[in-house]
Formats: structure tokens, sequence, C-alpha cells
């Protein structure tokens, strides 16, 4: 493991523990063994940091947003939502205790808003891939045309994210098993609700 990976370790243990308002950069430094300098080799800042911390060291959401477009016409579209879904489930609940504090401070919010813009990032990032791949799907006749691509990944998302904070308010993970039930029924009610299309 490189010095940037080690970085980013001890920077998404630090941010699940005390939540992005209280770690700061000197504290990710001295938890992974390196000088506040040798940090800034790396990252440009905290927000930078933060958010590849999201991309990298919480359940792979980002990688799978990536590779949507290239899904678009293969396998089976129930099965690829049905990923989408527990992976996001996981997302959520994996990063609610890091950027929880951001709400403890308007003004450290809408600063850390700003930053992210500048850094091309944001939480509207998977909502817009999905609505681009469920689009791709649609053209090729795999979603019936009369349905809202946007409507059906924010209302997959929504679902997610509140069974995401349901579950870390009650400090407990979902189980796999229960995971999968849950993808299995959102996917198989929003598919049947756009007219029941959702074969490969």
């Amino acid at each position: 493991m490189g010095t940037r990976e080690e970085i980013l370790g001890a920077a998404a243990r630090i941010m699940r523990e005390q939540g992005y308002a209280w770690a700061t950069t000197k504290e990710i430094a001295r938890a992974a063994g390196y000088s506040e300098a040798t940090l800034y080799k790396h990252f440009q800042d905290k927000t930078e940091i933060f958010l590849r911390v999201l991309e990298e060291e919480t359940p792979g959401l980002a990688a799978l947003l990536g590779q949507l477009d290239r899904r678009a016409g293969a396998g089976d579209l129930r099965e690829n939502l049905e990923e989408l879904v527990a992976t996001a489930v996981r997302f959520y609940v994996d990063s609610f205790p890091i950027a929880v504090s951001l709400y403890s401070s308007r003004a450290l919010l809408a600063a850390h808003r700003d930053r992210v813009r500048e850094l091309g990032g944001g939480p509207h990032a998977p909502e817009e891939r999905l609505t681009r791949y469920l689009a791709a799907e649609q053209r090729l006749g795999r979603l019936v045309p009369s349905a809202d691509p946007r409507a059906v990944a924010q209302l997959l998302l929504g679902a997610c994210f509140q069974q995401a904070f349901l579950a870390d308010f009650a400090g407990e993970a979902p189980a796999e098993d229960r995971l999968a039930d849950l993808a299995r029924r959102l996917v198989a009610t929003v598919l049947l609700a756009t007219a029941g299309t959702g074969g490969g």
C-alpha cells in the first residue's frame, strides 16, 4: 500500500469515527504516519480527500456507476438495477457517518458545497448517471417509452437513501439476504409501475 492509499485509509477511519467536520488534515496525516506536507503532495485539501474517500474507501457505488454506460443492452435490466440498489444502500450506510457532520454548520456546508462544485463532484452524480443509463436502455427498447428515466432513478436512489438512513440510525447494516430482498422488491415495483418491462 502506497502513501496515498494509507492517507485515504486513515482519513476514512477518522471521518467514520468523528465525521467530516472534525477530521482535520493534521489529524489525518498523523494517523497515517506522515507529515501534513506529505498529505498535501497527494491531495489539494480536505474536500478532495473526502471525495476520494467516498469513491475509493466506501462500497463500490462509484465504480458501478462508472460501468453503467457500458451495461446498456447487456445482461438483464432487472438484475442490473438490483445490483445498483444493493450497492447504493451499502454506500449510503457507509457514508452517513462521514458526511453527516457537514450539516452541523450552514457555513461549513456552504463552503464544502462550493469546493465540491469546483472539483466536479457532488451528490447529484448517481442520479445523473443512472438516468443516463435508463435512457439508453429505453432507446434500446428495454424500458417502455412511457417511463421517465429520471423519475425511475429518483425513486430507486431515494428509496436507497431512506433505507440506509434507517439502517444507520438503528446502528445495524442490513443483512445481505434482506438487502437482496429489498433490491428485488424495489426494482420489481418500479418496473411494474412503468408497465412491467425489465427483461434482458
